[in-house]
């Protein structure tokens, strides 16, 4: 195995490297899986990537069938149709392919073919979790086409109650997937925007890990160098789609990201969370605008640990100040607009953005607890 090749069973079963998605139908066989029900978004449904996947399967003894009706931001009616096509087609697992949404819709499809009860019955609140019938859950291969949410290694989906406009968590331990598949060819056609919106997202997650006021020290370590990575090889990423070098590493900073946020959120993620059911937008886009406004907004309560991240990442200048700098000139490098109006975004609705992020469940994991009136202000600045 060269150095990029690899096994790793943390946080559970990974293979890591260049074509490894070939070893797909060994994956589903040894979860028990032979008629896999690939869940993926209608872009990849598209390509040929998903085609090729398909057909594999199907070529060494699986009985694999598409679903794709799946939303940027998934909600619980494509989760609702994708339970109707994987008992139509008498599926016995999940593929799930693509980005956060489709991996997200994947695990949630994985979780709901087996309830009776709606899926708002398993918010994570509270220990709402205990009330999944385990036995009725389905196993989950998930197979990452973005480096960004790394929800392959995640125990929860992200949800959108469309009726309502707010985005919720579903969680249950056994949403963790069975196997992941880190195959850097299959992100090699990401455009540069969504490399980098992606890869920012990644940052933010090892960032708000770090800061978080939970005590989670491994979680810390793997967030420090997350971030270091994302800052040796999201520039290359985003310069060069074909560089498989940086395309691996950020996949692997993807991963750790969502492994360290078990320790916590913030802001930047309460406000996206917000901002993504109102308006739609990505939500690797919304945190990496909302970064650096949040930033500074919890300096009191980060600044020991942003120096000690600073002298970590070895900037020139080890400082707070210098971090801050850092993001902004990373972001201005890999074209993030500063201000959330690029995105359409104005302040008619600053007032229900703020209550929504003041009661979302990554408020609980910032530095400082802001009011809704401090989350108003902060979008306002953001704007």
């Amino acid at each position: 195995m060269s150095s990029l090749q690899a096994n790793w069973n943390y946080p559970t079963s990974v293979l890591v490297g260049a074509g490894r998605w070939k070893e797909l139908v060994q994956c589903c066989e040894q979860l028990g899986i032979r008629t896999p029900l690939l869940v993926t978004d209608p872009g990849l449904a598209a390509l040929p990537l998903t085609a090729e996947l398909l057909s594999h399967c199907n070529a060494n003894g699986l009985t694999a069938t598409l679903f794709s009706d799946v939303k940027g931001n998934p909600t619980s009616a494509n989760v609702d149709a994708g339970v109707a096509a994987f008992r139509a087609g008498h599926h016995d697992g999940v593929i799930a392919l693509g980005g956060g949404s489709a991996l997200d819709a994947g695990k949630a499809v994985a979780l709901m073919v087996g309830q009776d009860q709606p899926i708002w019955a398993f918010e994570d609140v509270g220990d709402n979790w205990t009330r999944v019938n385990t036995a009725g859950m389905v196993p989950v291969v998930a197979i990452p086409t973005t480096a960004g949410t790394g929800s392959e290694v995640g125990r929860s989906s992200v949800i959108t109650d469309a009726e309502n406009k707010v985005k919720k968590i579903i969680f249950h331990p056994n949403m963790l997937p069975g196997k992941v598949i880190l195959d850097p060819i299959l992100s090699v056609g990401l455009p540069a925007k969504l490399t980098a919106a992606t890869g920012m997202d990644a940052l933010s997650h090892n960032l708000e890990a770090l800061c978080s006021n939970f005590y989670h020290p491994m979680a810390e370590g793997i967030a420090l160098e997350g971030i270091r990575l994302v800052q040796e090889y999201l520039p290359r990423a985003v310069a060069d789609g074909q560089d498989l070098e940086a395309r691996t590493h950020m996949l692997v900073a993807s991963a750790m990201g969502a492994t360290a946020f078990q320790k916590g959120l913030g802001a930047m993620h309460a406000l996206a969370h917000s901002l993504g059911a109102l308006y739609d937008a990505h939500h690797g886009m919304l945190n990496a605008i909302l970064m650096p406004y949040v930033l500074q907004a919890n300096r009191s309560a980060i600044e020991d640990r942003i120096v000690r991240l600073a002298r970590y990442l070895n900037l020139e200048e080890a400082s707070f100040a210098g971090f801050l700098q850092w993001i902004l000139a990373l972001r201005a490098q890999v074209g993030i607009p500063h201000g959330l109006s690029a995105l359409g975004i104005d302040t008619t609705q600053a007032t229900v953005v703020a209550a929504m992020s003041a009661r979302d469940p990554a408020a609980g994991g910032n530095p400082i607890a802001f009011s809704t009136a401090q989350y108003e202000a902060l979008f306002r600045e953001a704007i």
